[in-house]
């Protein structure tokens, strides 16, 4: 059954010591892992159009970023309740072709686009980042 389903998605099995399909075939690139928490962290920064609070980047030698939301966030409730790995890809639109679309295309701050998408009922954040427009920000 199992197999069935894969060639259905055209997901081939891989091994153990092979990178992730999204890895290795569409070339995204991991970028953090947010974790929901309703604990404030320190140094947080709040994002006051998005009403979400974020912590930890910066300083995480493993892209751990901590995110406290506001009872008014628009976020949807999957994103506020299960951690979600970040990619960034070069294409935002083309990376979200095809995929089961959780939030529409945000800017949490310049030169950075992202949207959350849902995977087996695993949210999934694909980040595109206008190098240029960063640059000048920093």
């Amino acid at each position: 059954m199992k197999k069935e389903q894969n060639k259905k998605r055209k997901i081939q099995p891989r091994k153990e010591s092979d990178p992730p399909q999204a890895v290795s075939e569409w070339g995204w690139r991991y970028h953090h892992l947010g974790i929901p928490t309703n604990i404030p962290q320190t140094n947080e920064i709040y994002l006051e159009h998005l009403k979400v609070y974020v912590s930890g980047f910066e300083t995480s030698p493993y892209g751990i970023e901590w995110m406290r939301f506001d009872e008014d966030c628009p976020v949807t409730g999957i994103i506020k309740s299960v951690p979600h790995i970040a990619f960034e890809v070069d294409d935002l639109e083309s990376a979200l072709a095809g995929k089961k679309i959780l939030s529409e295309i945000t800017s949490p701050c310049q030169g950075v686009r992202v949207a959350m998408i849902l995977h087996d009922g695993a949210p999934i954040e694909l980040m595109e980042f206008n190098k240029e427009a960063h640059k000048e920000k920093q």
